[in-house]
């Protein structure tokens, strides 16, 4: 599994899973950690039999928006982890129902397993404790109502999960253009060194992330 930086490693996405998964991401503490993401389901018990290799203790699942290919396995990681999952209220709806027109589960031809939200984020930030790791959550409405990015600086660097961040945009999900530009402002207003993206892999140095962010804003 390809290891991004000291504590955080990629367990899922494209290369390493089935071709519907989008990125799946681990952010080890030294008590506990943090998922970003779970797929689409069907790679789930693999994506565990990881987290048990490489993490102990309490385990968070953050889901940085509704979509099937990003949320499909959390009621199944929920379940293998005993993992508390995180959404914003926007988004909870959608995860907790299964709704196959705004999980985008239609699109795909599958059903998306209805998933108790147990934190919920109500507003523009949030922090989890992951022991010697603080990740925060940024609401990043656009590409759905209810997405997030998480951040966390490790190893002198400053790490950003930006699921999606790319867009598209539609309708049925409650896309926003204006609120995805301005999403985008807030991203690079962070100054990450390392990108990880939902779909197109590591951007690495801040000019390489810079410019990745910048290509949508100006597309």
């Amino acid at each position: 599994m390809p290891v991004i930086t000291e504590n955080i490693y990629q367990l899922a996405g494209s290369g390493l899973s089935l071709p519907e998964d989008g990125a799946v991401y681990l952010v080890k503490g030294t008590d506990g950690g943090c998922l970003i993401d779970a797929g689409a389901g069907r790679t789930a018990a693999k994506i565990a039999a990881q987290v048990g290799e490489l993490c102990k203790g309490p385990m968070y699942l953050v889901a940085t928006h509704c979509h099937i290919d990003h949320g499909g396995g959390l009621a199944a990681l929920r379940r293998l982890l005993g993992g508390k999952v995180v959404a914003h209220r926007l988004d909870r709806e959608a995860i907790e129902n299964g709704e196959a027109t705004r999980t985008a589960a239609g699109y795909y031809g599958m059903t998306f397993p209805p998933c108790p939200v147990d934190m919920v984020m109500n507003g523009e930030e949030m922090t989890l404790e992951l022991g010697g790791l603080t990740l925060h959550l940024l609401h990043t409405p656009g590409h759905t109502p209810g997405s997030i990015c998480a951040w966390t600086d490790c190893g002198g660097q400053r790490i950003l999960f930006g699921q999606d961040l790319h867009g598209p945009l539609h309708h049925d999900w409650g896309s926003d253009e204006p609120a995805w530009r301005s999403s985008l402002q807030k991203l690079l207003a962070l100054g990450a060194d390392i990108l990880c993206e939902g779909h197109f892999g590591i951007f690495r140095g801040r000019r390489q992330v810079e410019q990745y962010i910048r290509s949508y804003l100006y597309r």
